[in-house]
């Protein structure tokens, strides 16, 4: 039987093309992954919020498969209402399915906060629009960040087609010597490759949204894997 371990729901953008990949990478063996989508084309606030509203039937469809955690695996489109919208978002979805959800905004600032992150350098694809979005609710949750450099993309299929050096060569180009850790955002960019290398030679903690992500989920479900090529995050924690 596959999920003999556990069995994770993913919930993520139609235009998704990453986060199944480099999760199913680094799957811990016993761990299954089954994936539902919501409709999602361009990374603007009007189609994030859009897409909420279809999360809860992406779920219904999940517990079917018996999964026993259910991630939302979007970083703009949990923190694209500010603070709490992420909690309130996750709350909502399971009152639906009676299955636990997190969040990628979760994920995030739990793996910030374990870290002892504080403060940080963030990095996305995004436009500048999201990028502020994204620095409030950092910043209501408690964090200082230092910058938050930004591609400028809309495209979310286009976001998925990056190459993980592009991310790497902007987070090095950008940091900052104050920066405690860097948070690379977005669960379409492509990261897995890059954190250990990254974390070598700038030699802060990277935290990305698809490393931290698994993180949380596998630690919901009481799956306690260290996976040292995903960075300080699963090597220590």
């Amino acid at each position: 039987m596959y999920g003999w371990r556990g069995r994770l729901g993913l919930i993520v953008p139609s235009s998704n093309t990453t986060m199944e990949m480099e999760l199913h990478t680094f799957l811990p063996e016993g761990v299954s992954l089954h994936t539902a989508r919501m409709p999602l084309r361009n990374v603007t606030e009007e189609e994030l919020l859009s897409m909420a509203s279809m999360a809860a039937d992406a779920a219904r469809l999940l517990r079917d498969a018996g999964v026993e955690q259910i991630l939302y695996g979007c970083t703009s489109g949990s923190f694209i209402g500010g603070k709490d919208y992420e909690k309130e978002l996750e709350a909502r979805i399971e009152e639906e399915v009676k299955v636990p959800v997190v969040s990628t905004s979760t994920a995030v600032i739990e793996a910030l906060k374990i870290l002892d992150a504080q403060p940080i350098l963030v990095i996305t694809p995004y436009t500048d629009e999201i990028n502020q979005r994204e620095r409030e609710f950092l910043e209501a949750n408690g964090f200082e960040v230092l910058d938050i450099r930004g591609l400028g993309i809309e495209d979310n299929l286009r976001i998925g087609k990056l190459e993980p050096y592009e991310a790497y060569r902007l987070a090095k180009a950008s940091f900052i010597e104050e920066a405690d850790a860097i948070f690379i955002s977005c669960t379409n960019l492509r990261t897995f490759e890059i954190i250990e290398a990254l974390e070598e030679d700038l030699g802060v903690p990277v935290v990305t949204s698809n490393q931290a992500s698994l993180w949380l989920a596998l630690r919901e479900m009481d799956v306690m894997e260290r996976i040292p090529e995903l960075g300080n995050l699963f090597a220590e924690y």
